[in-house]
């Protein structure tokens, strides 16, 4: 999650305070167990935001005027939009699991098929207890929430078929040859070639 974004998108809404800020996020992103924000965050990408003029602070109400209110401004408003507007990129291509099975293919004594197994059996456990929380969730109160459990049980059966496709096809990558990467050389170039000087140019008669 953009904490940054985020916190324009709240600030937008009304003033808040840090300290409601963070309940605000957690309410958001299902609590601790969906996504675990440091409350130094808030205030140090609040300061950043401050600095950048996209948002600014609110003078102190009667209720609590001892604690620093902000609000967005126009130019956080216009960012606010633009990030709106615009599509969340993936790298699904980073794969800590998929580099792991990669160099057990290729190390002595490691078994890839174990490494498999044992993926498989976190990933269960995993989609047994997103599942238990999700089932657990009070409706209709609960129902935003549930929506991003439900990702999370899609993407945990979703690796989990994919492991399934792996082992069928473990054999065929290990005949294949390790891919090569061509190294390039490094540094600046050899003396003899930065001196090197074209040889004079003689008119022919």
């Amino acid at each position: 999650m953009s904490v940054r974004n985020a916190l324009l998108g709240l600030l937008a809404q009304r003033p808040f305070y840090g300290y409601e800020l963070l309940a605000a996020l957690d309410g958001i992103a299902g609590g601790h167990d969906g996504w675990a924000i440091n409350p130094g965050q808030i205030y140090a990408t609040l300061e950043r935001l401050e600095k950048s003029g996209l948002i600014a602070e609110q003078p102190a109400n009667g209720s609590a005027p001892e604690k620093t209110t902000y609000t967005a401004t126009v130019a956080g408003r216009q960012e606010l939009a633009e990030w709106l507007s615009a599509p969340v990129q993936t790298n699904l291509q980073r794969d800590e699991f998929y580099i792991k099975l990669m160099l057990a293919l290729s190390l002595e004594g490691t078994d890839p098929y174990r490494v498999i197994q044992i993926q498989r059996a976190s990933l269960y456990q995993e989609l047994h207890a997103v599942t238990t929380h999700r089932d657990s969730l009070d409706l209709p109160s609960g129902l935003a929430q549930k929506l991003l459990f439900d990702k999370a049980v899609m993407h945990l059966e979703a690796d989990l078929r994919w492991l399934e496709m792996i082992e069928t096809r473990l054999d065929d990558v290990k005949r294949q040859p390790v891919q090569q990467v061509e190294m390039r050389p490094r540094g600046r170039p050899p003396k003899s070639a930065r001196g090197a000087k074209s040889p004079p140019q003689t008119d022919k008669p």
